[in-house]
């Protein structure tokens, strides 16, 4: 199994605008972060987890040529409104709706920013269509699992998603986007190969885990290698993975590749 860190960066993005900090002004590429969103390849199956301000812009970068479907965690900006540049992967499949996983929110999100683009078909060549499902509880796959859950992100849930790679038995689990790890979470979560957690910043937030929260949470689950994602500008990429190492905890940055 393969996951593609897209984007690592917090709403709004490193370098933020009109900002001169050091972080800002940094020459070290991995400090560059564009909004948070991940591509999972997993015996084949190409999923794509997000879609970022920058989708298309990321896509390139990386080269992403597949997509058999999408999972929407959550319906919040930077999540959400590069949705409208999975027109090119309708066009990849002929021209047939992408299929979308989400949550209820998700759905409203999308119905409510997307409206012309929830169809069976596109409206014509070179435009969007979605069609949207509830994400289970599991989905099962000649390639894998996906398991899902719900986490806690300020007055809405977010999708924490674990994916199981049937030929090789690995486990990659991705939680963006929350303020706590719910038991169940943890349950779900512990002994992956590779955990992926929101660690914002060093200050606390409502409604995102900061660096300490994280760190307790990778603690928690036991993953064989913990990195954290959705970083800001207050954190610059090699000061931190330097007070880091020790907890066994890395931090992800844009164009990071994990054979898992």
């Amino acid at each position: 199994m393969e996951v593609i860190f897209l984007g690592t960066g917090t709403s709004q993005g490193v370098p933020m605008i009109a900002c001169d900090c050091a972080v800002c002004t940094s020459a070290d590429p991995r400090n560059r972060r564009t909004r948070a969103s991940i591509h999972v390849v997993m015996d084949g199956l190409h999923v794509q987890v997000d879609a970022a301000p920058e989708f298309r812009l990321q896509c390139l970068r990386e080269d992403i040529r597949q997509m058999d479907f999408f999972i929407l965690t959550h319906g919040h900006a930077d999540h959400v409104v590069g949705m409208d540049d999975l027109r090119r992967f309708c066009d990849l499949r002929g021209g047939t709706a992408l299929t979308v996983y989400t949550t209820d929110e998700g759905m409203s999100r999308v119905l409510s920013i997307f409206p012309y683009a929830i169809a069976e078909r596109p409206v014509t060549k070179g435009y969007a269509a979605f069609k949207l499902i509830d994400m289970p509880g599991v989905m099962d796959l000649p390639q894998g699992t996906i398991r899902s859950t719900l986490l806690p992100h300020g007055g809405i849930n977010t999708l924490g998603l674990v994916f199981e790679e049937k030929s090789s038995g690995r486990r990659l689990v991705y939680y963006n986007d929350c303020k706590r790890i719910p038991r169940e979470a943890v349950a779900l979560a512990q002994g992956a190969d590779v955990v992926v957690l929101d660690g914002l910043r060093v200050e606390p937030h409502p409604s995102h885990m900061n660096i300490e929260e994280a760190c307790a949470a990778g603690r928690e689950i036991g993953g064989k290698a913990t990195y954290l994602t959705h970083l800001t500008h207050g954190i610059d990429h090699a000061t931190w993975s330097e007070k880091l190492a020790p907890q066994g905890v890395q931090l992800a940055y844009d164009g990071l590749r994990l054979k898992v």
